[in-house]
């Protein structure tokens, strides 16, 4: 039996999965026998997945030898980190080699839905200017923008934006040292503050709904919404509510909650950009993850040490940002 067979879990990056077949014979788990796992489970020292998969405490079960999984992401709220945490079992992500693109689509969206560029993009392509002009838009530099999760790529995004002449504030779990922005003690007061609020958080249990009916009632009918982060950080019945309800004057948005599913009432409004959860995918950016996952599962297989495991589950029912 080899201790330290690799097992991957969902699709990944064509040239990541080429390097675990060809250095660690990797077993891809799609496609197995439902007696797979119970004939050898106990064979696989290592998973590599992604955030849109993960492992859960379920899979886990019936994987006894496992001591790594391997995320190919920033994000890990699929992956049960308690349960791995209870079992000894190390987590790593990708961090900071995604921040520059995810920053960049933040702001990007922020133009597009202010600026209202793909809308207008449609108007041509239907042939309405040779109706009539095109309506205003709202004006980006300058505006006051709250940013919920003053992480790696919440502080990006803060820079990039500086650029604009634009005042910013931010809500985390806690004040961040270090940065001159102004910090909103709730999610709800730093939306009442901003034009536009751009969700920067991380994912999973403790962040579930943050941004709440509550919070974009505090936006309000000309404020504008920004999520590059998780679909779950959102009420999403109660943005698509204030969107077709007027109460909320646009939204960009590159997750959902039930990916790939998006809400219907989303796709015909003209205030809304909707995006394909591309936040880092850039030729360049999933080639650097992918090369970070193989250094974390080579690392902890040589050497039993991660180069970027994820932090410590946080106590149950605290929210983290």
């Amino acid at each position: 039996m080899n201790s330290d067979r690799v097992l991957q879990v969902g699709p990944l990056l064509p040239s990541l999965e080429r390097n675990l077949r060809e250095r660690y014979d990797a077993v891809l788990l799609d496609g197995q026998d439902d007696g797979f796992l119970d004939r050898h489970g106990a064979e696989f020292a290592a998973v590599v997945t992604t955030a849109r998969v993960g492992v859960d405490r379920a899979l886990m079960d019936r994987l006894p030898g496992l001591r790594v999984i391997v995320n190919f992401g920033v994000g890990y709220d699929t992956t049960d980190v308690v349960a791995a945490a209870e079992r000894g079992i190390a987590v790593s992500n990708t961090p900071d080699v995604l921040t520059d693109c995810v920053a960049d689509t933040a702001v990007g969206g922020l133009i597009d839905v202010m600026r209202r560029f793909s809308a207008a993009d449609r108007f041509v392509r239907r042939g309405d200017w040779t109706r009539g002009p095109f309506p205003l838009a709202a004006k980006v530099s300058g505006k006051r923008i709250g940013i919920l999760g003053l992480g790696r790529i919440g502080r990006a995004i803060a820079h990039r934006l500086q650029g604009f002449d634009t005042e910013i504030s931010y809500h985390s779990r806690r004040p961040v040292e270090g940065v001159s922005y102004a910090y909103a003690e709730s999610p709800e007061k730093l939306a009442a503050w901003s034009d536009a609020l751009i969700v920067a958080t991380s994912g999973g249990a403790g962040t579930r709904g943050l941004v709440s009916a509550e919070v974009l009632e505090a936006l309000g009918p000309d404020g504008y919404l920004v999520n590059i982060a998780r679909g779950s950080v959102v009420d999403e019945p109660a943005l698509v509510a204030a969107l077709t309800g007027g109460r909320l004057a646009g939204a960009a948005l590159d997750v959902f909650a039930d990916e790939p599913n998006v809400p219907p009432a989303l796709l015909d409004l003209d205030s809304v950009v909707l995006l394909p959860h591309i936040a880092s995918a850039t030729h360049e950016t999933r080639e650097a993850m992918g090369d970070l996952a193989l250094l974390n599962l080579r690392r902890f297989l040589e050497e039993g040490r991660l180069v970027t495991p994820v932090p410590a589950p946080s106590p149950q029912g605290r929210r983290s940002s």
